[in-house]
This record gives structure tokens, sequence and C-alpha cells, in this order.
């Protein structure tokens, strides 16, 4: 099998930039082509780099602003005719012959298409075409997640690109890391998709927290996801929280500057925080009442990118934090938009 140098990588739109920064820090001598200005690029890796290593090393040092990353396998011109779509069948064909895909796994196919992508048939239709395929070869079972291998095809401008992997290795099992949530008649906000995201990408789980503290919360959209998790929570903010909300025997509320309440010491075993304030004025507001957190507990913590220095923002915030919580991970989240989310730890 040809070793995998070649990839497509996603981030937010705008963060492009920044993720290429950090894939090059990580694998200098890498090349870039963009594909979708500011969001969607190919990357290739360094002749000499071993591709499964490579995968590693993203693993392990994660790139904050890499959303989402498909190996390339194979790609080729796109014709803007049906043959595009026997292409891409005799491809899938081909991939069983070699033992890329194995008879009775769970496979997903997820299709991404630009604007500009001059084909004659919807990503869906590709995906009901290759799935025949999988059932039919290979009595493989199509699903949409939890697949033990994803088949990524990317139609660009002018190129078609394919690549088969496990899900761990996209950094998300969501196509293109586009994590979707849906609305509920009686939600909020929508700043709850950031939380419900959080928990999913950082592995949290709200359960086996007892009392958490929100900090700037209205109008409650963190609050009503921890108080559907069971938790006890207080939520602090001089703006009003959501009428629905109040009178929930769970729930505390401080109607006032965070900077005005005075809290029991290791009150808390979770902390939250997304405000859309300075990311210096929230850090320190934030460490201000980090002695109402438990050692050991966990925080939450949205970081607003307002100066486009992204990299010194974090690092400043950290700074900070860093007598009382460690980083376990940095992450710019589907739903994060112009910002970034910081998952951390009490000391």
């Amino acid at each position: 099998m040809t070793p995998i140098t070649t990839y497509i990588g996603t981030s937010n739109h705008g963060f492009a930039q920044y993720a290429q920064d950090e894939i090059r820090k990580l694998f200098p001598g890498s090349k870039f082509t963009l594909l979708v200005p500011t969001e969607v690029f190919l990357f290739e890796l360094p002749a000499d780099m071993d591709p499964a290593r490579a995968v590693e090393t993203i693993h392990e040092q994660e790139p904050i602003f890499l959303r989402h990353m498909q190996p390339v396998l194979q790609d080729w011109e796109i014709t803007g005719t049906e043959a595009d779509l026997e292409q891409l069948k005799s491809w899938l064909r081909e991939a069983i012959s070699e033992g890329r895909i194995l008879y009775g796994e769970k496979i997903a196919i997820q299709v991404r298409k630009e604007d500009r992508a001059a084909v004659p048939f919807a990503p869906f239709a590709v995906k009901a075409a290759l799935d025949e395929i999988l059932v039919n070869d290979l009595q493989a079972e199509p699903v949409v997640r939890y697949a033990d291998r994803i088949l990524s095809i990317y139609f660009g401008a002018k190129r078609i690109y394919a690549g088969i992997s496990r899900p761990a290795d996209n950094l998300s099992d969501w196509s293109g890391g586009a994590i979707r949530f849906m609305k509920e008649d009686d939600q909020i906000s929508r700043a709850k998709f950031k939380l419900l995201e959080a928990e999913q990408r950082f592995g949290i789980d709200f359960g086996v927290a007892r009392t958490a503290l929100d900090i700037g919360a209205a109008p409650g959209g963190w609050t009503s996801l921890l108080l559907e998790r069971g938790l006890k929570v207080t939520a602090i903010d001089p703006a009003a929280m959501s009428p629905r909300l109040l009178g929930n025997p769970n729930l505390r509320v401080y109607k006032k500057n965070a900077s005005e309440v005075k809290l029991r010491d290791n009150e808390f075993d979770l902390l939250v925080c997304d405000m859309s304030w300075d990311p210096r004025q929230m850090g320190r507001l934030v460490a201000d009442l980090l002695y109402s957190l438990q050692s050991g507990g966990t925080a939450i913590v949205t970081v607003k990118l307002m100066h486009k220095k992204p990299f010194q923002t974090v690092r400043d915030v950290l700074r900070i934090f860093e007598s009382s919580l460690f980083l376990l991970k940095a992450k710019q989240l589907f739903h994060n938009r112009e910002e970034l989310t910081l998952y951390l730890q009490k000391m």
C-alpha cells in the first residue's frame, strides 16, 4: 500500500492559517494548498515523515485550530459527467480488493462538495451508490456514526479526493468535523451546543459532578444543560436568566457581577464560563473565583479571539490560570466560531 502523505484539513472559517501554522510547527517542510479560502486546505507531509508516526504526533499534540483531517489515498480530475461517479465506484472496489475495508465492518461514507464543484450529482447520491457496493460486495453495514471505518469523498473545484481511515484518525467522526445537534423547541440559546460539543469532544461525563458554578450564565443555555445532567448549579450574571429556569430547586441565581459574590471554599466540582468579554478580563474574573472549585475539579472556559492573535491570547489566559489550573486541552470547536474552548483541571 502507498503511504499516506497528503491530507485535507478543515478549520473554522477564518482560521485555516492558524491550523497550518500549527501543522508546520509539528512537521517542518509541510506543503499547503488552499481548497476553500480560510477554511479547507490540502497539506502534504515531508517526504521523510512516517505517516503512522505523523498521525500519532497529531493525536499527542493536537492542533487547536485543525477541526478535522482526512487522508487522500487517491485523487483525479473532475470531468463533470457520470464518469466521475463510475471512477469512485472503481476506486471503492479496488480498495475492497486490497483489504482496506473488511467484511462486515460498519462503514460511514462522508461526502463533501464545494460550491464550485461542477458535478451532476448531489452528495447523497454518491453515498447511496457507494453504500450499495459495500452492502453487496462486503455485507458491510452503512452507518452515520460509530463506524469502524470512514470513507471520505471530497469534491473540490477541479479534483476529487478520496480516502479511508479510522474515525479517531480524522479527529472527528462527523463529516468535516461539523458536529450537528437538533434544536429543541424550548431551547434557551444556541450557546448550549458549545457545551454539548465540549462534552462529546473532550469525553466529559457531567454526571460524575454534583455542583457547578456557571459564571456569566444568562440567559442560561449552559445552566440548562447542567441541570439536565442532574447537577446543582449556581449561576452568576447581572443579566436576567430565562424564566423557564427560575424555580428549579437545583438552581441558585446571583443577579450580580461575579466580583460582588462571595462563595464557599471548595464548594464546586465543576466551573464553566462562556462570556463575551475581553479574554484577559474574563481570565482574571474566573481566577478570582477559583477558590470555590475543589482540587481535581474541572473548568470549561471559552476564550473570545477578539484581537486575531489567538496563540498569544491563549498564552495570556493560561498565564492568569497557571497557579490554580492546568490545561487538559485547548480546541476550537465547530460551534465556537470566533472563539475557542479550554478544558482545564484544578490543581
